[in-house]
């Protein structure tokens, strides 16, 4: 199965790389505009998306066993984001919201991002510090 797959993903990636270099070298010939190359970008975008997207969804479900340990770090940020968000609040009076242009909504956001910011680096570092120290001891 993965053999087929492969093929085809060859196939599909030599198809687009085909479209893509044609589409060039009629764009430096002067045949099509500037926006058809744009657009052209923008579906290979799409795609890209996409498939960066779905291929991670795929491997979990063929996959399952695997995926648990995904699952559960999946659920502890979301967690931590919940909390991130709960902590946070808006430091900034109606007047500097009206100023800056943005909304209590806006603020607390912003600031739950700092916050679960924060968190994720404070427990990196003390990973790495748990990872030296049993090193040392092992």
């Amino acid at each position: 199965m993965t053999d087929k797959s492969g093929k085809i993903l060859k196939w599909m990636l030599s198809v687009l790389l085909a479209v893509s270099a044609i589409l060039g070298l009629l764009f430096y010939a002067d045949v099509i505009s500037d926006d058809l190359l744009i657009y052209w970008g923008y579906i290979l975008l799409v795609i890209t998306a996409v498939i960066t997207v779905i291929a991670p969804l795929i491997y979990l479900l063929l996959n399952l066993k695997s995926s648990v340990k995904f699952l559960i770090t999946f659920g502890l940020l979301i967690v931590l984001g919940i909390i991130a968000y709960a902590i946070a609040g808006n430091e900034f009076t109606a007047l500097q919201l009206e100023k800056m242009e943005t909304t209590t909504e806006t603020s607390r956001m912003v600031g739950a991002g700092l916050i679960f910011t924060y968190i994720l680096a404070c427990l990196t570092i003390l990973s790495i510090i748990y990872a030296s120290i049993t090193r040392i001891f092992k």
